[in-house]
């Protein structure tokens, strides 16, 4: 007698995973054209400040002008096409400059000088602009050079998350890791749970992965909430409180954690006393960075018996558990045993995510029009 498998679908096929020219497709589609979560803005407080955030073959200069707006700009001179920058994060002197013929612009990207060229329109060789934004503190990029509008993308997100005041909170600490796994798979391990109880022993005596609810699956993000044990009251090695909640949190925020993917490269993890971010960088089909960040709020920053690494150590033993299986993900794909196997009614937003990757697959290539084969 068979028995049926209850599911809700199946897992993409291997070349969503494998195939080098469904990567390149992707990094264009969503990391081109999208907006994407470059870093905080407080990572350029100052005049000056800048970093640099590499999107594929493409480098971009952000930083912070004159006039203290955000700007971001290709990392590409006017002249000859050399690569100005090549620290990942400084402060500029007023200034950016061409380190081949010393072609000088202003922090706003206007070209102020160029050697032994008097006659040059300056006006006519600024840098070339990348639209730059930022949400609660979030500060994103798109190199689609006729966006809509960020809010259009995120939603209702500002609305959903507007008690965690993300843009008081404050960079703590970084970690970069280097996961060799395809960008999607570490998307699909982030939104479901299933995993915890064999995978993240620590991580499970602090919820239970069957606890909390996930929201309905939007074009933007997906994600939910999942509730402490009795007596945790945070995400850390022992679950214990060591700082005071986020001022405007609820009761019912401060028992739970919110864990959301904003698609296509923020990971928001929400906690009573902190936030979390990750944001991914693919470098190939196989391969995606990923920089994790902790922000908490400047008061208890502010304290001289601030604590944190009790959250930033339990967050690295549990993102190093995540990616180890997300890489072993990757290598079983590539056999060619693989096929696409059963979602559980409990793997709703993974699959929600594999569905939103096809339509917008679909939608590319409606707008391509039919192929012609010559």
């Amino acid at each position: 007698m068979s028995t049926s498998v209850h599911n809700i679908g199946e897992t993409l096929p291997a070349r969503y995973y494998t195939d080098p020219a469904v990567f390149a497709d992707e990094l264009e589609r969503f990391f081109c054209q999208s907006w994407i979560c470059a870093g905080r803005a407080d990572q350029i407080s100052n005049v000056g400040d800048f970093f640099l955030r590499e999107i594929g073959d493409e480098s971009i200069i952000i930083n912070r002008d004159n006039s203290g707006k955000v700007r971001a700009f290709y990392n590409v001179c006017r002249h000859r096409g050399t690569r100005i920058c090549t620290a990942a994060e400084g402060k500029f002197s007023g200034r950016i400059q061409c380190p081949y013929h010393g072609w000088t612009y202003g922090l706003d990207g206007k070209l102020m000088g160029a050697p032994h060229m008097e006659d040059l329109p300056r006006e006519d060789y600024p840098l070339n602009s990348v639209a730059a934004d930022v949400w609660d503190g979030h500060l994103f990029i798109t190199l689609n050079p006729t966006p809509a509008a960020l809010a259009s993308q995120l939603d209702d997100l500002p609305q959903k998350f507007a008690n965690w005041r993300m843009q008081e909170l404050r960079f703590y600490q970084r970690r970069r890791y280097d996961v060799k796994a395809n960008w999607k798979l570490i998307i699909q391990n982030y939104n479901e749970c299933l995993h915890c109880p064999v995978l993240h022993p620590k991580l499970s005596q602090l919820t239970d992965y069957l606890s909390g609810d996930n929201d309905t699956p939007h074009r933007g993000y997906i994600g939910g909430s999942m509730g402490f044990k009795s007596g945790v009251e945070t995400m850390s090695l022992d679950g214990k409180l060591r700082r005071d909640y986020l001022p405007c949190l609820t009761d019912a925020q401060r028992r739970e954690v919110r864990y959301y993917a904003v698609y296509p490269n923020l990971f928001l993890s929400l906690h009573p006393d902190y936030m979390m971010t990750h944001t991914l960088w693919p470098h190939a089909v196989d391969r995606t960075g990923i920089v994790c960040e902790w922000h908490f709020h400047p008061d208890e920053m502010a304290k001289p018996n601030f604590r944190a690494d009790d959250a930033v150590e339990f967050w690295d033993l549990t993102n190093k558990e995540d990616w180890g299986i997300s890489e072993l993900s990757q290598a079983g794909i590539r056999s060619r045993a693989y096929k696409p196997g059963p979602y559980s009614p409990r793997e709703g937003l993974p699959h929600a995510f594999d569905r939103m990757v096809l339509e917008r697959e679909r939608e590319a290539k409606e707008r391509a029009g039919p192929s012609r084969d010559m």
